[in-house]
């Protein structure tokens, strides 16, 4: 989750270059400035907040929250549609 100032030119490149990098690792975006990766443990979950702490931009705040994938799918909608996203749920097919 993250609240990152907008409102120079500066500012809006920093959103922008976050953002895009936290695609690039894979996060979804389930609401505007919230996003979300399934991690395989805790640890991986810890190994992906020490690499997101390395392209954090300079103002705002950044916040992370673990919840076990039984949490996350707890969530219950109380206006809106759920996504249909398989690289989010629990749904997903492991193949070794």
């Amino acid at each position: 989750m993250f609240d990152l100032p907008v409102e120079t030119s500066q500012q809006r490149r920093a959103y922008r270059v976050f953002r895009k990098k936290l695609i690039q690792e894979g996060f979804l975006m389930i609401q505007y400035s919230v996003y979300v990766r399934v991690c395989v443990n805790r640890k991986a979950a810890q190994f992906m907040e020490k690499r997101i702490s390395n392209f954090l931009p300079e103002n705002g705040l950044v916040q992370t929250l673990m919840l076990t994938e039984k949490q996350y799918n707890d969530m219950h909608f109380l206006l809106g549609e759920e996504k249909d996203e398989v690289r989010n749920s629990s749904a997903r097919t492991v193949i070794l």
